[in-house]
């Protein structure tokens, strides 16, 4: 058993380094490495390769949730590009993109005010169909344009579309109880 702990992920998977990923080759991977690594196989050995044993099985879940999660499998690309996303200091958005957003964050606010379940998942649905054309779009700058500076505040976007899908299920949530 020997995991090199210093390959990226997309090397420790055996994926090719790109946005769009085979999530089920993913998940198989995940699933090898696991049987591989898990503390529970070495038991039986000494304490340091239980420790070892400890950090390959850490390596390879770090690695499976950073992977499987558009977002952060973007922002890990960006890191490994060298670009940082600078995405606590840099906030500055474009006009249009805010103005968007404070449309889509009163209609939630009203349709939250006036418990309009259907109106809120309404806009869920359109919102869902929003992200993935900018993880399209973002997939493009990364795999296809190598524009890892735009994909850096397409990523910029998509948390604040997160977010707002986080608000709108929130609100859902709400309602329903």
């Amino acid at each position: 058993m020997s995991i090199d702990l210093t390959q990226d992920f997309f090397a420790l998977f055996g994926l090719p380094r790109r946005f769009k990923l085979d999530e089920t080759a993913l998940e198989q991977a995940w699933h090898g490495l696991q049987a591989q690594v898990h503390p529970d196989r070495h038991a039986h050995l000494s304490d340091l390769e239980k420790r070892l044993s400890m950090q390959w099985a850490t390596r390879v879940n770090e690695g499976f949730r950073t992977l499987r999660k558009p977002l952060a499998r973007a922002q890990y690309l960006l890191e490994l590009a060298g670009v940082d996303t600078a995405l606590e200091t840099n906030t500055a958005m474009s006009p249009a993109f805010l103005m968007e957003q404070m449309e889509w964050r009163e209609a939630v606010e009203e349709a939250r005010a006036a418990a309009e379940i259907s109106e809120l998942e309404d806009l869920h649905r359109r919102l869902l169909a929003h992200a993935r054309e900018v993880r399209a779009q973002l997939a493009q700058q990364l795999d296809d344009d190598h524009d890892f500076e735009g994909a850096a505040d397409t990523v910029r976007r998509l948390m604040f579309i997160d977010k707002l899908q986080q608000e709108i299920d929130e609100a859902l949530i709400a309602l329903e109880n």
